[in-house]
């Protein structure tokens, strides 16, 4: 059994048997190999976001929690490529590490047939970087919304002043060229929109601000030309 098709296996015994553990000892023995391979592949699997954890003592071992992680997905290997470049879209975008953690899980929960399938038709897909990419969204400020903090930002307006802000993320605004952290800024008072390639050092406070709400007028753009995201 090659390393694709363990780690996949690994997932079905666990969830199989959830919420009762499963010992690396155990493991290693059902799929004929080491403990400590068991353990690499463990680990590999929770840096993926397999929420698997381990629980102590003498009858203890590794568990799933199958409330928080799917059944194989029966996608094709065609709609897997397309998912896949669909999410390679998302670079310069402040989902563009978590859209790689949702692939892994996507194929690690694939049949494995399908998902080996699916890398064949992968590889012969090539993609251009184009000169006007930007540099990455920083991570403190693609998780702006998730944490729910106030961040404490140095940003550079376009004349190349930098000022030292505190702001209370409301949204994000993408278009074509750049994308843009929306926030109450405590420094003007209002409401801002922040170019995220402007935005330089960044750190977390521990104030959660108060809920604020957010109106399409407050954007500052024609109603015609924006849509909210929505899933299905």
């Amino acid at each position: 059994m090659n390393r694709t098709d363990r780690l996949y296996a690994l997932v079905e015994e666990l969830r199989a048997i959830a919420p009762r553990p499963r010992s690396a000892r155990w493991l290693a023995g059902r799929f004929e190999v080491s403990a400590r391979t068991v353990e690499r592949d463990i680990g590999a699997l929770q840096q993926s976001g397999v929420p698997i954890y381990a629980e102590p003592g003498r009858t203890g071992g590794y568990c799933l929690d199958k409330a928080r992680t799917l059944p194989p997905v029966n996608l094709t290997p065609g709609e897997a490529v397309a998912m896949a470049l669909a999410l390679q879209g998302l670079e310069g975008t402040p989902f563009h590490v978590t859209a790689g953690a949702a692939l892994r899980k996507l194929v690690a929960v694939m049949q494995a047939d399908d998902a080996c399938a699916a890398r064949e038709p992968a590889g012969r897909v090539h993609l251009v970087r184009r000169d006007e990419d930007g540099p990455r969204v920083p991570r403190l400020v693609a998780d702006a919304l998730s944490a729910g903090r106030v961040l404490r930002i140095s940003y550079g307006d376009r004349e190349g002043a930098v000022t030292t802000r505190e702001i209370e993320p409301l949204a994000y605004v993408g278009s074509p060229t750049h994308w843009y952290l929306v926030a109450w800024c405590r420094l003007r008072r209002g409401v801002r929109a922040f170019r995220t390639d402007r935005i330089g050092a960044v750190s977390v406070t521990a104030e959660v601000p108060d809920p604020r709400p957010l109106r399409r007028e407050d954007l500052d753009i024609p109603q015609e030309l924006v849509h909210q995201l929505t899933l299905g």
